[in-house]
């Protein structure tokens, strides 16, 4: 199939790309390199610069048969888009608004959309399944939740058919070092350790250690990104037969902020200083959910996301880095 994969040069995207690629898909790439790195564009795949709030951009997209778009072309720090909701408005929402009445006007009805744990919220129950409420606590995951509601209502009124893929703590890279590019302005966990491990920073906050977990520090769900991408593939696969659906990218299991630390110090070898600073708001003690749906479904299980892949994978990029700086 000949697929668009919009923020194709991001982080999860430049991935996706990799996987669709590998299985024989015809890849389209749409991305304004606002967050997404030239240096992770894949040679086999088509790229135009632009963005979903561009028509013309678009209208090139789909100047040949389009068959299926993979939807990744987002701003996704939560604490940004509680500062600045106007931006998060304009790119998450009226883009994919763009995007979904793009699709429309050139006849394609499969959609598979990156979403968020961020739609859930606190966790009323643990594990998180694709029932427990979405209650959202900031504007980044109710941008995924109010589009998660348009695509409901293309399904009704334009007969899409979709799979959303709701993501927990995405981390790693490529286990064949194809991906070096790194993500831009990282604010997750294990990018924020690699760069202590690195000495780009010199060194991080681990916000509480009050918590009731095992050692005190919150513990989270975390996923491979190549884990990530087979889900795609899979998604576009259950597509060609199945009905739309939500499914959680999860593992079931979770690693403290101490657990990362310390697999990392053995890992990079390095000291990765840090400090105990106050718990931050809107952390949860513990985030962890249940991926059955998307393994009854999709036929999909990760099999990268234990700690020492995660890690491990990381660091492949950033020492490398590091060499070359």
């Amino acid at each position: 199939m000949k697929i668009l994969v919009t923020g194709g040069a991001g982080y999860i995207g430049s991935h996706v790309v990799l996987d669709l690629l590998e299985a024989d898909h015809d890849v389209i790439i749409l991305d304004d390199l606002s967050l997404g790195v030239e240096l992770n564009i894949h040679s086999d795949a088509q790229f135009i610069f632009g963005s979903t709030l561009d028509n013309e951009a678009l209208k090139v997209c789909f100047r040949d048969q389009v068959d299926a778009v993979i939807h990744l072309a987002a701003f996704k720090a939560a604490g940004e888009s509680m500062t600045d909701p106007e931006k998060y408005s304009k790119n998450n929402i009226s883009g994919t608004i763009n995007l979904l009445n793009a699709m429309t006007d050139h006849g394609v009805h499969t959609f598979v959309f990156s979403s968020s744990a961020a739609v859930y919220g606190y966790p009323e129950y643990l594990p998180i399944d694709e029932d427990h409420p979405t209650d959202p606590i900031n504007y980044y995951g109710f941008t995924k939740l109010v589009i998660e509601s348009f695509l409901e209502w293309y399904g009704k009124l334009r007969g899409l058919k979709y799979v959303s893929l709701r993501y927990f703590n995405a981390a790693g890279y490529d286990p064949k070092g194809r991906i070096l590019g790194l993500e831009q302005n990282p604010a997750n966990l294990l990018p924020i350790v690699m760069e202590v491990a690195s000495g780009e920073r010199d060194k991080m906050e681990v916000f509480g250690d009050d918590y009731d977990t095992p050692d005190g520090t919150g513990v989270r769900d975390y996923i491979h990104v190549s884990d990530l991408a087979s889900a795609h593939v899979k998604a576009l696969d259950y597509l060609q037969s199945g009905d739309s659906i939500i499914v959680n990218l999860a593992t079931g299991e979770g690693y403290s902020v101490l657990d990362v630390i310390e697999k990392a110090r053995e890992i990079t070898g390095h000291s990765i200083p840090y400090e105990i600073t106050a718990r931050r708001e809107g952390d949860p003690a513990k985030l962890i959910a249940s991926s059955e749906s998307a393994g009854e479904l999709l036929d999909w299980e990760p099999k990268l996301s234990d700690l020492e892949s995660l890690l491990k994978t990381t660091w492949r990029v950033y020492s490398a880095k590091k060499e070359i700086n």
